[in-house]
């Protein structure tokens, strides 16, 4: 399966039996509270129709009744014009609280599920998250990924509730507002029910075509984000290279599209309304010519058709509700298909089903016969072979692109190789447990990802459970201890997002000494220190030298001095090993690769100190 999250509307989007088959898992937990939610909504809708109910007694008996009618209870005579006329709004009132009541417990079960819904989908995506291959990060923006982690999953699970909710107690509404039609007047309800049916056919003529809009405004929504996120980090580039205006532009577009779309929802949907003001209109004007009718010739009482007219007035708002609700439940298909999408993502990289038990490292590393490719059609390494001795620290060198980091992402499995394989000790990797695996390999890159947190936290990352003495003995051995000694705070100092309050230097030494802590057999150095100045360097280094001892090391470096006392060093070549050994070893060669490189890189600094 493609990692590529998709920008049009899925095909599950109309699948409604899939999807609600796949959120009833999480549902299911609070269905008890949903459940009563949803019973809650039935009084609800069906206590719209005691207003209009009650009109047709408080007409015919209390305001057209006879005062002189009586009747008595216990020795006790009752005016009944009179006692309506106390009784009916008392009910009315007394309703109305009752009403409130309910309002108010079916919102509260609506959030509590709705959160409870919504927090389940959202801690089951970030595992999803965390699960995926490098190569998903690879080809989806942050902005996408982050608006269906984000929004969608609240879109999902809130609404849903939301809308069943409201779909019930409008249904039931209906059911008890057509029950009042009918009750006055059966001849006139035929009119009423016929003109509403009508007027709310519209709704479902354009359901595909809110659902692409919906899901076109959430993708615009993502790559919003994507450019927000971009601005935040990469503000010092925006402000070095004065862009800006480009940024500005590229947001008012991304504005004025979403802006587009809304005036296009607002278009497909819009119209609905006036047509049902219409549409109603003539029902009533109908009803009204024929009640006049039904009055006049005594088969209606007065009471009856005012009671009928407000049922039928009072009927249009559920007509239109249920519109609205059918209207937004698109939205909520939509934002459910699209985390479920995400969920139906299998990583490529797992662990096998029976897994080699994967002990350190014993005799060797091997690449055999390796190809990789990121992009189908487009090879990164060629039959690449090499062999590794447990406790050598091997150099990979070469020109940019031309497949060195590929090969250090290959050994933690961030990637999978297409043909050939990588064995430690004669096993090959996709054999061993995954996490297993990871835990034997430590890496350090040229810029390394430090958390919101301390120095400390930073650290433990390599070992949580790692002790007070281990945590000084990696800080010194990092040379830490240089720096963190002149923090008010010391190792609790907070490093900022991305540790962005940390020299360069420093953020590299606590990526060291987190390695440190992991003491990982084997270490992988990519560009460890090509982004730093001499002096920086120069700490770091030694730093480098105290985490490398005793153990397996790969080195990528783009100042070929760092890696010259290298066991041996490999010359990379467009895919291909093109030369391996020593550095004397390799200078020796006549028209060398590796010579080539270094005599670019020192030959102006030699002949001046000549």
């Amino acid at each position: 399966m493609d990692y590529k999250l998709q920008n049009t509307v899925s095909k599950d989007a109309f699948n409604y039996k899939y999807l609600l088959g796949k959120i009833f898992p999480y549902i299911k937990p609070v269905l008890g509270r949903s459940v009563i939610n949803l019973i809650i909504a039935i009084p609800l809708g069906l206590l719209d129709g005691v207003v209009a109910l009650s009109l047709k007694p408080y007409l015919d008996f209390v305001v057209n009744g006879n005062p002189e009618h009586t009747w008595s209870y216990l020795g006790i005579t009752v005016h009944s014009q009179a006692f309506l006329a106390a009784i009916i709004p008392f009910g009315i009132v007394a309703f109305a609280l009752f009403q409130g009541v309910l309002k108010y417990l079916s919102n509260y079960l609506t959030d509590w599920t709705g959160q409870k819904i919504s927090m389940s989908l959202k801690k089951d995506l970030f595992k999803k998250l965390t699960s995926m291959d490098p190569q998903f990060f690879d080809v989806n923006s942050s902005g996408i990924v982050l608006t269906r982690f984000l929004s969608d999953p609240d879109t999902a699970s809130r609404n849903i509730i939301d809308m069943l909710k409201s779909f019930i107690a409008t249904f039931f509404g209906l059911f008890g507002l057509v029950g009042v039609l009918l009750y006055n007047s059966w001849k006139l309800a035929i009119i009423g029910v016929t003109i509403m049916a009508i007027a709310i056919t519209p709704v479902t003529l354009i359901r595909k075509r809110i659902k692409k809009v919906s899901n076109a405004t959430m993708v615009v929504g993502g790559n919003m984000t994507t450019n927000f996120n971009e601005t935040f980090a990469g503000n010092k580039i925006i402000t070095a290279y004065n862009l800006q205006k480009d940024q500005n532009a590229k947001f008012d577009n991304q504005i004025l599209e979403q802006f587009h779309l809304a005036m296009s929802l607002t278009k497909r949907v819009g119209w609905m309304s006036p047509i049902m003001y219409f549409v109603c209109s003539i029902g009533i004007a109908l009803v009204m010519a024929y009640g006049n009718h039904l009055i006049l010739s005594g088969q209606m009482t007065a009471g009856s058709f005012a009671s009928f007219v407000t049922s039928l007035l009072l009927l249009y708002k559920p007509t239109k509700t249920l519109g609205n609700t059918l209207t937004n439940l698109q939205n909520v298909f939509v934002a459910m298909s699209r985390v479920f999408e995400l969920f139906d993502l299998q990583p490529h990289i797992k662990t096998p089903a029976q897994p080699v038990e994967l002990k350190g490292l014993n005799n060797s590393i091997d690449f055999k016969n390796v190809c990789f490719e990121y992009e189908e059609g487009t090879p990164v390494l060629k039959n690449f072979n090499l062999h590794i001795n447990k406790g050598e620290t091997i150099a990979l060198v070469g020109n940019s692109g031309g497949g060195k980091s590929t090969v250090v992402s290959l050994l933690p499995r961030f990637y999978d190789v297409k043909t050939g394989s990588i064995e430690f000790d004669g096993i090959d990797i996709r054999k061993f447990d995954l996490q297993t695996l990871r835990n034997n390999i430590s890496f350090v890159f040229q810029d390394n990802f430090l958390f919101t947190g301390t120095i400390k936290e930073n650290i433990l990352m390599g070992n949580e459970n790692a002790t007070e003495e281990q945590i000084e003995k990696v800080v010194a051995m990092a040379h830490l201890d240089e720096f963190a000694h002149t923090l008010e705070n010391g190792l609790e100092t907070f490093v900022g997002e991305r540790g962005t309050t940390l020299s360069g230097g420093q953020r590299q030494r606590v990526a060291i000494a987190r390695a440190m802590l992991k003491d990982a057999p084997i270490v992988i150095l990519d560009e460890a220190t090509s982004a730093l100045d001499n002096k920086s360097e120069a700490i770091v280094q030694k730093a480098l030298d105290n985490l490398i001892q005793n153990k397996t090391v790969f080195v990528i470096a783009h100042r070929l001095s760092t890696i010259k006392n290298a066991d041996r060093i490999a010359v990379i070549n467009e895919g291909e090993l093109a030369e391996l050994g020593t550095h004397d070893e390799l200078m020796n060669i006549e028209n060398g690769k590796y010579k080539y490189l270094y005599e670019m890189q020192f030959k102006s600094q030699e002949t001046t100190e000549v």
